[in-house]
């Protein structure tokens, strides 16, 4: 079901489409902005187009190996795709980056999902 479910109407639909669009032409001007790209994989995302959002997620890993935050919203997607040892792989870079960079708090995040998901699929 995915983030589609939060676009309860037609307004919805429409905003999520303009910020998509306004996204789209920052992101012709910047090419190389991972904000830009953490942005626009999260709107395809909500509006439920995961082959676009799993682009940019995988090219945020590839080019900006150390914006952690991608590495929680990749896995989460690589779940929501059923794809669990994907998700784990991916929460474990995410753990190691987190490390390097010393952000505890998206470490705490890495590991709490690593670990549920552990206990899910090996319990």
């Amino acid at each position: 079901m995915g983030f589609l479910a939060n676009l309860n109407n037609k307004v919805d639909y429409k905003m999520a489409i303009d910020r998509l669009e306004r996204l789209l032409e920052f992101f012709n001007n910047e090419p190389n902005d991972p904000f830009l790209k953490y942005a626009l994989a999260t709107e395809y995302l909500r509006l439920n187009n995961h082959e676009k959002a799993l682009w940019f997620y995988l090219d945020l890993i590839k080019n900006h190996a150390d914006y952690v935050g991608t590495y929680y919203h990749l896995g989460k997607l690589y779940e929501m795709l059923m794809e669990q040892q994907k998700a784990l792989e991916i929460y474990e870079q995410g753990i190691v980056i987190a490390k390097k960079i010393k952000d505890q708090h998206a470490l705490n995040e890495l590991m709490g999902v690593y670990n549920s998901l552990q206990d899910e699929l090996y319990d």
